[in-house]
């Protein structure tokens, strides 16, 4: 019998089916980030070998897509990773794991919204040039607002304009990959620098910082989870969304990495400042129709195909986070504002502008800042801990139920994506500086927890 959902869930309504979804995954996936993040992975692992990491990244998010997808068809619920760790583990440990999830989502869901946001704003300024880091601040915001008003609207509408957005973002990626290979250099492709495979200490450290950088980028393939209440047929959609999405992106990912370095050199990447390498597709485009009068009207052509491509991970992004801490709050394991919903458009209102508000103020900071925090803080509160709850005997048990999506090869894929999670965490040179975010969140939220039991159970013990 086919998972549904609690009926506590009743207020959202079943509106997106398989497009709609695999519409939402790609937006969230792709955005800004593998436009501007490639002169990073370039950097990191030193050459033409960055699509390596582009690669394995795709390997880590199917293993990955493998365990969201097996947990988002056995509770096709609201908030997705909430659901799965309450239902996973024991009533006691299942809410606590669930609470300080959606409590970590207040801030790491904002970091991974600006980033969007400050790369639309980045990509933006090449009509400003000279714009200042106020300017951009100012533009990023703006676009969170832009994104969570359209966002007030039926779900079916949702839906379709996933669809569009998700078809504008491949035809802008289908746009790189065609314009490099038909300006194409294989010598220049491939121009490994001596030593590029030697598996040193050098060259892990790179994979390390490679594979961090294109999980960025491929995340994202979870996004239908969260709206798993507002799925048609969540048994069907849900995995063909997410391992779908994956399959795509990946290959349309490692087909743009080696476009571009087909056309620049990679050295170029590495050495060039920052405010060239922010418009390195635009530089891409000017590059490539060099001969041709019009070569900067069509770089500024890409960059508005990217500015969009990055406002539509915003409104994905903002659409399937929003849906945490509504479930949160409708399973009352969070505070009760949160489970508002609009009158007309059923839309969780609380939580949709709170993270909205925090994101702007995340706006502030610079990107590769937010990417590293984002990084760490989501590898220790969700994709561990799902692998771990996929393991569990409940979820053991329940997997043998009918109508769900089970990994091939259970519990290898979902041991395998541990594992590289586990490498791109211990290859970070600052580590411990960057677990300062997890541990501040893990007090913090032990800390709200506590008190909330407590004054829970007083006023179980009044009544």
């Amino acid at each position: 019998m086919i998972p549904q959902p609690k009926p506590h869930h009743a207020g959202l309504q079943r509106g997106m089916g398989t497009a709609g979804a695999l519409g939402a995954n790609v937006i969230d996936m792709v955005g800004v980030g593998p436009f501007i993040t490639l002169p990073l992975i370039v950097g990191v692992m030193g050459g033409p070998q960055a699509m390596l990491g582009w690669l394995l990244g795709a390997l880590l998010s199917m293993a990955d897509g493998c365990t969201w997808s097996e947990l988002g068809t056995a509770h096709p619920e609201a908030g997705g990773s909430y659901a799965y760790l309450k239902h996973s583990f024991s009533p006691r440990w299942g809410r606590a794991f669930s609470f300080l999830y959606a409590w970590q989502l207040l801030f790491s869901a904002p970091l991974s919204i600006a980033s969007g946001c400050i790369g639309f704003a980045q990509y933006v300024s090449w009509f400003l040039p000279g714009a200042s880091h106020t300017v951009q601040t100012v533009i990023a915001i703006s676009a969170c607002i832009a994104c969570t008003a359209l966002l007030f609207q039926p779900v079916r509408k949702v839906s379709e304009a996933t669809k569009a957005l998700g078809i504008v973002v491949l035809l802008t990626l289908v746009a790189v990959i065609v314009i490099g290979f038909t300006h194409f250099s294989s010598t220049m492709a491939l121009s490994f620098p001596p030593g590029a495979f030697h598996l040193g200490h050098a060259f892990f450290l790179g994979l390390g910082g490679g594979l961090l950088i294109s999980a960025y980028d491929y995340w994202g393939y979870y996004n239908v989870c969260f709206l798993g209440a507002e799925v048609r047929d969540p048994a069907r959609t849900i995995p063909r969304a997410v391992l779908g999405s994956i399959a795509i992106v990946g290959t349309l990912y490692l087909l743009m990495n080696t476009a571009v370095l087909g056309v620049l050199p990679w050295q170029s990447l590495i050495h060039e400042d920052a405010g060239a390498r922010q418009y390195t597709i635009a530089i891409f485009t000017q590059t490539a129709f060099a001969s041709h009068a019009w070569s900067h009207t069509a770089a500024s052509f890409a960059v508005v195909l990217i500015a969009v491509a990055s406002l539509a991970s915003v409104f994905a992004l903002l659409l399937g986070y929003s849906r945490i801490p509504y479930a949160a709050a409708e399973d009352g394991n969070f505070p009760a504002v949160f489970a508002r919903l609009h009158p007309k458009h059923r839309v969780p209102t609380v939580a949709l502008l709170t993270l909205s508000g925090v994101t702007m103020v995340c706006c502030l900071f610079r990107l590769q800042e937010v990417i590293a925090s984002l990084v760490v803080v989501r590898i220790v509160f969700q994709f561990l801990l799902q692998g771990v709850a996929v393991m569990m005997p409940k979820h053991r048990a329940e997997r043998r139920q009918q109508g769900r999506f089970r990994m091939p090869l259970y519990p290898l894929p979902t041991l395998l994506a541990m594992c590289g999670f586990v490498y791109i965490l211990l290859s970070r040179p600052r580590l411990l500086v960057e677990l300062r975010p997890v541990a501040f969140v893990l007090v913090s939220g032990l800390a709200v927890y506590g008190v909330r039991e407590v004054l829970t159970r007083r006023r179980q013990s009044v009544h």
